[in-house]
């Protein structure tokens, strides 16, 4: 015990300056290592917790952990998880893909824009980007390849609509965000939807810019008489996908349900759509209750750990050291934002987004707050930034997903260079957000 004292009075010694950078230093070093995140700031929390203030304050982390946990709005974490988890098993994302083919075969670069169309109507029935891009790894990127599309571009647009999850609610992001940031989540996801749809909607002038454009990128279009009966049943294919985006977006937008009844809704429609399509079996419904627990335990750990080392460095006196630093950047609001966009920016290169929201929001939202900035549009702003991440080098998710499920010819390098054209566009987006920032509707 005297040691730990003695750490403490040595510790308080740096002040809030030096133990901020030690903090931060310490953090990074151990992620180095390899060590997961979320052991990691539980690890570093103990330790300033420990030695700025003495035993006495580890209530203080249990006491955050359990007001991370204990919010009822997480409940609709999982049942979103768990959404996109049986549409991994079943065939509904496949028979979405084969509907569109009645529009893809009539436009030049068709299949590239039929796969940006499915991947918006998947991440608004599930918003887990994971999921998404192996499946259009799976239905779309063979089947560009084989029609003779330029491989980086069906690589990107793979990649890129997959992680439009990130922007289109019921995403996942804007579930944390709006945890960390304490703001109403249907209001962020009535402000996140249109600025979804203009960053598919980039995505989709850019496919036809360089089809038109570049010649040989893409094959020429071969329209196939599609017999009247199987056009029926190709329509089918998008009744049951499309049911559910209505009741789970209706429902919200409507006022009738809140985020987290209409994620248990979502959960039934899913499940009525696997039943009245023959494929629902208790096998499938336990693969995808396993997958949804790793998903979420790793959120949750993540969630607590981050929980821990905010609290004990606000108790610290860090986050108001931090804040005016930022807010010392200088005197016009909107270098400031620029300032903590690029901060995100960075981080996204390295963390994981969970950790990235749970570690910066405490201390950016109350920034935005008092520069007199909406947090509800910031909050989207975070959504685009996060969206830049997932693809960004050296670590961006989103190549490693398409990686697992590429043919052995396509390298990690090949998948990153494909996303530059796309990461770039995620940027303008997020550009045109903070000059134009009444297309969130804020």
């Amino acid at each position: 015990m005297a040691e730990i004292f003695d750490l403490g009075i040595n510790l308080q010694a740096l002040g809030i300056g030096y133990g901020t950078l030690v903090m931060f230093l310490m953090l990074f070093g151990l992620l180095l290592t390899g060590m997961p995140l979320a052991f990691v700031t539980l690890l570093v929390a103990l330790i300033f917790a420990l030695g700025w203030f003495g035993p006495m304050a580890v209530p203080l982390i249990t006491s955050r952990v359990f007001s991370f946990v204990s919010s009822f709005i997480f409940v609709s974490v999982p049942m979103f998880v768990l959404m996109a988890a049986i549409l991994d098993r079943s065939g509904i994302a496949r028979d979405l893909f084969d509907a569109m083919k009645l529009i893809s075969n009539r436009v030049r670069g068709g299949v590239a824009i039929q796969t940006i169309f499915v991947a918006v109507i998947l991440a608004a029935m599930s918003g887990i980007i994971g999921g998404e891009i192996v499946l259009l790894g799976l239905l779309a990127l063979p089947q560009m390849l084989r029609l003779g599309y330029d491989r980086s571009l069906a690589i990107g647009v793979v990649c890129a609509g997959g992680a439009l999850g990130t922007m289109i609610p019921p995403s996942i992001v804007l579930i944390v965000y709006g945890l960390a940031a304490n703001v109403s989540i249907g209001d962020l996801f009535t402000a996140s939807f249109l600025p979804g749809v203009m960053l598919a909607s980039f995505y989709v002038l850019y496919v036809l810019f360089r089809a038109y454009f570049t010649k040989g990128i893409v094959p020429d279009p071969d329209p196939e008489i599609i017999p009247l009966a199987q056009k029926i049943k190709l329509l089918k294919g998008l009744i049951l996908p499309l049911l559910v985006v209505t009741f789970v977006l209706g429902s919200i937008y409507g006022g009738i349900a809140s985020v987290t009844e209409a994620s248990a809704i979502g959960v039934g429609g899913v499940l009525l759509a696997t039943v009245v399509r023959g494929e629902f079996t208790f096998e499938l419904l336990r693969g995808a209750a396993m997958q949804t627990l790793a998903t979420v335990g790793m959120i949750v750990w993540i969630g607590i750990g981050a929980s821990a080392i905010v609290g004990v460095f606000n108790l610290m006196g860090g986050i108001d050291f931090v804040s005016s630093l930022i807010i010392g950047i200088s005197d016009e609001p909107i270098y400031v934002l620029l300032f903590m966009m690029l901060i995100l920016f960075v981080l996204g290169m390295f963390l994981d987004w969970v950790g990235i929201a749970l570690l910066t929001l405490p201390i950016f939202v109350p920034i935005i707050v008092e520069l007199g900035y909406d947090p509800i549009w910031f909050g989207v702003l975070f959504c685009m930034n996060m969206q830049v991440s997932f693809m960004s080098p050296p670590f961006g998710p989103a190549a490693f997903y398409l990686k697992s499920v590429a043919p052995p010819d396509i390298s990690l390098g090949d998948i990153f260079r494909a996303l530059l054209p796309f990461i770039a566009l995620q940027i303008l987006a997020l550009i045109v957000l903070i000059v134009f920032p009444g297309i969130t509707g804020r």
